[in-house]
């Protein structure tokens, strides 16, 4: 059996991304019991240089979004980076999900013959081809940002583990 591009991605965004709503639910949650207001989560970051937890998860989801668009060769659409609340930030989740379920699975296939171009920068753009990047740019920067989000709310007491991260993993059963 081969793996194709589209299952390498559009699927493997979907599950981490339901995921992480959970994720936030559980924040939220652990916030009200502590009867302190979730948005204080928003600015957190795991050291000073890096992003705070909202930029987290605007770019973890822009990287699943624009990264399922170019591999179908299609511009991704734009979602404005302005979530100022838990809820904003779980209808950003929610409607970075719902344009992957928009995504024609034989067109991001056709994307392992497909040169991509990606923006780096102001003036300086990244090209390679579909597989490469999915694999070596897209898959990577989606992993190090969800995590960092979730690495966010562990250190702030948030009680979630790596089942909350892995979410509901296709195929598997208890034996």
């Amino acid at each position: 059996m081969s793996l194709s591009l589209y299952q390498s991605s559009v699927p493997v965004f979907e599950r981490s991304l339901v995921a992480f709503l959970g994720i936030l639910d559980k924040a939220e949650a652990h916030a009200q019991a502590r009867k302190f207001d979730p948005t204080n989560y928003l600015s957190t970051r795991l050291v000073p240089d890096m992003f705070p937890l909202v930029r987290q998860v605007q770019t973890f989801c822009d990287h699943a979004k624009n990264a399922s668009f170019r591999l179908a060769g299609v511009q991704p659409p734009r979602i404005e980076d302005n979530e100022t609340t838990f809820a904003e930030l779980r209808a950003r989740v929610e409607t970075t999900l719902g344009h992957l379920k928009t995504i024609d699975a034989k067109a991001v296939d056709a994307g392992v013959d497909r040169e991509v171009v990606v923006p780096i920068g102001a003036n300086t753009r990244l090209k390679t081809q579909g597989p490469n990047y999915l694999m070596h740019f897209a898959l990577p920067n989606f992993y190090f940002h969800l995590t960092t989000a979730y690495d966010i709310f562990r250190s702030a007491g948030v009680e979630i583990g790596k089942r909350d991260f892995l979410g509901a993993v296709p195929g598997v059963s208890p034996a």
